[in-house]
């Protein structure tokens, strides 16, 4: 008997074992694939993760820059140093995600890899998760599965709305010296954008669609986008995976349960930053977790109560800014992107030195008087 079984070792689930089982709670991680495993994923990662922990990362992170290109249709180009307390992180996520488990066994997490969830069962006051090695018992369970595993949907949520997003992997850079540039390319995805994070052996290029259902060919996309960097055509691997958009205050707490990382949706809905968000919600998930171990009947409600507040409060901002500047891209990026002003204000946001709630009103502001004069005022 776990007082608590984790179902995903990602970024979510890799945090809330480090932290239940540095409290002292018997935890088990159930991951269906083995470690290290590929992930599709941009792998940028705000520094501000680092309050959370009391460990060095350093061995988990692939890059640190701070230096961002924008582009609109590949032209009309905006470079920026910024003026952050902490360089973006750039990860391989089969590196970073290993690493965060690895340092949750070092203070008595338990994982079993290789091992995939069929069904879960509540009985007798607590969880009977049953995988394809057998059956386990825990008091309490984290899920952590990600946007596409069956989790939330066993324990009794309603389906979540998937967006299509890609991820094309190329083993290595373009030899035009933008490896040491963050670049965000507007104009070629509808309603969103192409964003490219260097590692140190290659490129991690990705595309994703924030508002409206309209489906894009993504391949083609993308494969034209590498080309255009110098990467020779063919070069690479892509993926097509599921994301779950923030869209709102939501219960995240069943009968002795909690969502955690993408199964709760905690996905940035303006840059699809998900990471970082993940990595709270596992933390919050913990404290939630270790409560209703030590009798606190709240607990689980309570966690529900942080993530909104906490994580959803600033989301109504990045929705609301999302909603405007994805509507009309060509202006937003004239009048936005282009202002160095605004430029460094994204890049603290992205690395945790702003919160949404604190700029976003500005710059809805703005994007409104530049479509109706007199909007926003």
């Amino acid at each position: 008997m776990f007082d608590c079984i984790i179902v995903g070792a990602g970024p979510a689930g890799g945090t809330a074992a480090y932290h239940l089982a540095k409290r002292g709670r018997s935890v088990l991680v159930l991951e269906k694939e083995s470690l290290p495993r590929y992930k599709p994923c941009s792998g940028a990662v705000s520094p501000a993760v680092a309050e959370w922990f009391d460990f060095d990362f350093s061995p988990a992170i692939s890059l640190k820059l701070k230096q961002v290109r924008y582009t609109w249709k590949m032209e009309d180009p905006v470079e920026v140093e910024l003026n952050v307390s902490e360089p973006i992180w750039m990860v391989r996520r089969e590196v970073f995600d290993h690493f965060l488990i690895q340092q949750a066994q070092k203070q008595g997490a338990e994982l079993r890899d290789g091992t995939e969830v069929t069904g879960i069962e509540f009985k007798n006051g607590c969880w009977q998760v049953n995988t394809a090695n057998g059956s386990v018992e825990g008091r309490y369970l984290i899920a952590a599965d990600g946007a596409k595993g069956p989790m939330a949907k066993w324990l009794g949520f309603k389906e979540r709305k998937r967006r299509l997003a890609a991820a094309l992997e190329t083993p290595i850079p373009a030899k035009n010296g933008s490896d040491s540039q963050i670049h965000f390319e507007f104009g070629q995805v509808k309603n969103g954008f192409i964003w490219n994070f260097p590692k140190a052996d290659g490129y991690s290029i990705g595309a994703s669609t924030f508002q409206g259902g309209d489906s894009q060919d993504f391949q083609k996309i993308l494969g034209e986008y590498a080309t255009q960097l110098g990467v020779a055509e063919g070069t690479g691997k892509l993926c097509e995976h599921a994301l779950v958009l923030w869209d709102g205050n939501q219960k995240l707490h069943a009968q002795n349960a909690v969502l955690a990382g993408e199964a709760a949706c905690v996905v940035d809905p303006f840059t699809a930053e998900g990471i970082r968000p993940s990595m709270f919600s596992g933390v919050k998930a913990a404290e939630a977790i270790d409560g209703a171990l030590a009798g606190a009947g709240d607990a689980l409600e309570k966690y529900t109560e942080a993530i909104n507040k906490e994580w959803g409060g600033d989301m109504v901002w990045a929705q609301r800014l999302s909603g405007l500047f994805y509507r009309i891209p060509g202006i937003a990026y004239k009048v936005g992107v282009k202002r160095p002003a605004a430029t460094q204000t994204m890049g603290k946001v992205l690395c945790g030195d702003l919160r949404y709630s604190e700029v976003a009103d500005f710059a809805i502001k703005r994007l409104s008087k530049s479509i109706l004069p007199g909007m926003g005022r």
